[in-house]
């Protein structure tokens, strides 16, 4: 049985109330839902030899097919030419990037994105009901951050489409354990676990963008990103968020 979708409308009032976000009109949603508290950013070259991966990230190469990929870009295409670029994002999380949000999709789109849902997430989990499409140039990057985990549940799963990509994790209480992962086109990244609580993650920039010492060119990417509500139980198997977590991402 499919986990349920809900509406997002009760978490947006209780953000605008509480001021946990700015309001910016329709982009209080996409504030409420991830509201990113930046890290502190990692070294641009880690000197140090890179750790294994962190429990908790997953990665499904060849999720997508290119008759599929070109489906969700046919879709989300006609939505983002209606929104223009920006320099930065208001916490400066990132930059040079478009995105919106989608509830509605073709049948066909979203049969792909059950598919994201029922491998990424544990049967029964509420989910957000919007996706978030976020649309990055090539000369765009993600800095360092943990998404927040009042309004982002315990798991984030996005689809990587047009560019291959180089996500790098960096542990909050340890600069020395990073790791460098490889988001190819047409791939699926889940992070849940360690990995979502307790380690920092970013897209490289352009000139950054280097796995295992060979060049990983960046073209424009869109990832199209799943996120469950967050529980108000334990926010993950290994129990409560460490005391090493920003505490503003737990307001």
């Amino acid at each position: 049985m499919a986990a349920p979708v809900v509406a997002t409308s009760g978490v947006l009032c209780r953000a605008l109330r509480a001021g946990f976000c700015r309001p910016h009109g329709a982009r209080l949603l996409r504030q409420a839902a991830r509201c990113l508290s930046p890290g502190t950013p990692a070294p641009r070259a880690p000197t140090g030899p890179p750790a294994p991966l962190p429990e908790g990230l997953r990665l499904l190469r060849g999720f997508l097919t290119p008759q599929e990929e070109q489906a969700l870009l046919l879709e989300v295409e006609g939505a983002l030419k209606r929104v223009r670029y920006e320099g930065g994002h208001w916490d400066q999380a990132i930059h040079g990037f478009r995105e919106i949000e989608k509830s509605q999709w073709t049948e066909q789109n979203a049969k792909i994105l059950q598919r994201v849902r029922d491998v990424a997430f544990p049967p029964g989990v509420p989910q957000l009901s919007l996706v978030h499409v976020l649309d990055l140039k090539a000369d765009g990057y993600i800095k360092p951050h943990i998404d927040s985990v009042k309004f982002c549940g315990s798991t984030i799963a996005g689809l990587s489409l047009l560019s291959s990509s180089v996500m790098r994790l960096v542990s909050e209480q340890n600069k020395d354990d990073w790791a460098d992962l490889l988001l190819e086109r047409r791939s699926l990244y889940i992070l849940g676990g360690r990995a979502r609580y307790e380690f920092t993650h970013e897209i490289l920039k352009d000139e950054d963008s280097v796995y295992n010492g060979e060049r990983v060119p960046r073209e424009r990417r869109i990832s199209v990103i799943c996120r469950n509500l967050p529980d108000k139980g334990t926010p993950y198997a290994l129990g409560t968020p460490p005391e090493n977590i920003d505490p503003a991402s737990r307001l």
